[in-house]
């Protein structure tokens, strides 16, 4: 018997009903988890998404694209394979699939995370038989601290530079990452500046009813004084060239899940770090994959090999499958690591094997 869902060199693929989730390459018809390029690419005939993907998807890609829409929860049939979308935590509008067809249920989870953001709709739990979740951070050394710690340490890095007269400005991703830290800072240090990626993906944003802090795109004509005391978000690829030289004197920084490892390395001319992640860490993916009630598990993008080894020694079916996602800031950035899975204690603070429920799940 053909499972639900199999992985194709188009992507993630159901045969039934001739559909993709998150294909890298153009297809007919396919779903979306979400607005990263890495999950949602241009190419396609047709597209499903929930509507503010849908809307930053335009944005993104094009205008002409064809996306019909599902709410969170309502239920779609494709030549008889029910799809409903849940929420993943992950960004605004990030979601995960549900497929069901004759009884048997698939979750593609795309990214997610469990700490609340403010801005994405939290992670919800879908039972089912089948799970295919990202491991971006899947080892035991990624455990985030609560979001409060992380912003109170941007905060004070922001103000001692405010005090100083030196500008702040840090790296993040121009949707999702950039809009939580504009929610999450004490923005009474100072006004807010954005690099225009940054600005396009707030309009969007709150154009869809997303509420945020005043802010201002930085344009030629902003004055060299208004970087003083301000927090310059921008994607990471413009920090050092032409466009930060009126900011100077500037301090730069990150925020980021891999700042967790190597942090200096990964810094490399930035002076400050803050783990900072729109990922599940370890025991985040594990809490997940046990409240599925799965059985089998399918680790993509991130360290696949690892978690799913793990995932086998509690008694989980689980396998490894590779994908063109690139998670957070690469996977890439995973292997450079070579961390070996011996080095840390897989156990600690994670279900045993006696969680592991046995048997044929009722849904």
């Amino acid at each position: 018997m053909p499972s639900l869902l199999s992985f194709t060199p188009r992507g993630i693929y159901c045969e039934q009903a001739d559909v993709f989730i998150d294909p890298w390459k153009g297809v007919d018809r396919a779903i979306i988890t979400h607005a990263h390029s890495d999950h949602a690419r241009g190419g396609s005939k047709h597209y499903l998404a929930h509507p503010i993907t849908k809307q930053l998807m335009h944005a993104r890609i094009g205008k002409d694209l064809s996306i019909d829409t599902l709410w969170p929860g309502q239920v779609g049939t494709i030549n008889g394979v029910k799809f409903s979308l849940h929420p993943a935590g992950h960004i605004p509008g990030s979601m995960q699939v549900r497929v069901e067809h004759k009884g048997e249920v698939w979750v593609a989870s795309g990214d997610h995370k469990r700490h609340a953001d403010g801005i994405s709709e939290p992670f919800e739990p879908v039972k089912c038989h089948t799970y295919i979740t990202e491991c971006t951070f899947g080892l035991p050394i990624y455990k985030w601290k609560e979001p409060t710690v992380i912003f109170n340490e941007i905060d004070a890095w922001w103000r001692k530079n405010a005090a100083d007269g030196v500008c702040s400005v840090i790296s993040a991703y121009s949707l999702g990452k950039a809009q939580r830290l504009m929610t999450g800072v004490d923005t009474s240090i100072g006004p807010i500046l954005v690099h225009g990626a940054v600005a396009n993906m707030n309009t969007v944003l709150q154009e869809c009813g997303l509420n945020l802090p005043a802010w201002e795109q930085i344009t030629p004509a902003t004055p060299k004084e208004r970087f003083r005391n301000a927090l310059v978000i921008t994607p990471g690829s413009a920090i050092g060239t032409p466009w930060t030289t009126k900011m100077k004197p500037y301090s730069s920084a990150m925020a980021s899940g891999w700042m967790q490892l190597r942090g200096w390395r990964r810094r490399g001319n930035l002076d400050s770090g803050f783990v900072l992640s729109d990922h599940a860490d370890w025991d985040a993916l594990l809490l997940a994959v046990k409240e599925t009630g799965a059985e089998r598990i399918i680790a993509t993008h991130g360290y696949t090999d690892l978690f799913s080894q793990y995932l086998r020694s509690m008694g989980y079916n689980a396998t490894a499958e590779s994908t063109e996602f690139g998670g957070e800031d690469g996977v890439e950035k995973a292997k450079e690591d070579n961390v070996q899975f011996s080095m840390v204690n897989p156990r600690s603070s994670t279900p045993t094997p006696e969680d592991h429920p046995n048997g044929t799940k009722t849904l």
